[in-house]
């Protein structure tokens, strides 16, 4: 019989590694869109919105900008599928993603603040993201994308008693908002102090997400 992956042992350990990404996500989409001109590089949906605004001559951010986050995250899920595809663990596939996000940092912290630095910055995060949401993606772990709330939230009402639903998993979805919440908070904290602040607070919870998830939990093959 296949064990649901609510039931399986490692279960609160597995929780509690996405939920420090869904962390992440709030640090690194605060450090790009309050710090690097206004772009998304974990939230897509946002970025394809901008392009288009971008592309009609309207709003703050640039074509290019959007571009390459775009074609970085692409990158970055495409690393992380095929990954998943062989076999590798979601430790060793989270640590990809923290190993990123440090150069992202490194960059911050070594090169002026110029557009080209900018734009270096923009992919590492963005392809970090992507490698990151092929994980979690394939993990499978219900309510727990780590980037889109999208569904979370219609879940959250959809679902609920007063719509006629029986409110399951409620508090883990509105865990993972309040957590995407925080993560945006810390990083608008953050960026006050400027933009490697946020990048290096996010590396390092990513580290640290890596740290404590299990090697032994490996990607499924699974799709939600």
């Amino acid at each position: 019989m296949t064990v649901p992956d609510a039931d399986r042992p490692n279960d609160g350990r597995q929780l509690a590694t996405l939920l420090l990404l869904t962390f992440v996500t709030g640090l690194v989409d605060a450090a790009s869109v309050l710090g690097m001109g206004h772009v998304f590089t974990a939230n897509m949906t946002g970025n394809v919105v901008f392009l288009g605004f971008s592309l009609a001559g309207q709003g703050r951010v640039a074509t290019s900008a959007c571009a390459v986050a775009l074609g970085a995250f692409l990158i970055g899920a495409l690393v992380g599928g095929r990954r998943a595809s062989r076999g590798v663990s979601f430790k060793a596939t989270i640590a990809l993603e923290a190993v990123l996000m440090t150069g992202a940092a490194a960059v911050a912290w070594m090169l002026d603040d110029t557009a080209s630095t900018r734009v270096l910055e923009i992919g590492l995060l963005a392809s970090s993201m992507g490698i990151q949401n092929a994980s979690v993606r394939k993990l499978g772990v219900v309510d727990m994308t780590t980037t889109v709330l999208t569904l979370t939230l219609t879940g959250l009402a959809a679902d609920s008693s007063l719509a006629g639903g029986s409110n399951p998993r409620w508090v883990r979805r509105v865990t993972s908002v309040t957590v995407m919440l925080l993560g945006a908070l810390a990083g608008a904290l953050l960026i006050t102090r400027g933009a490697r602040w946020t990048i290096s607070g996010a590396a390092l919870i990513a580290a640290s997400a890596c740290a404590l998830s299990s090697s032994s939990v490996l990607t499924r093959g699974q799709s939600r």
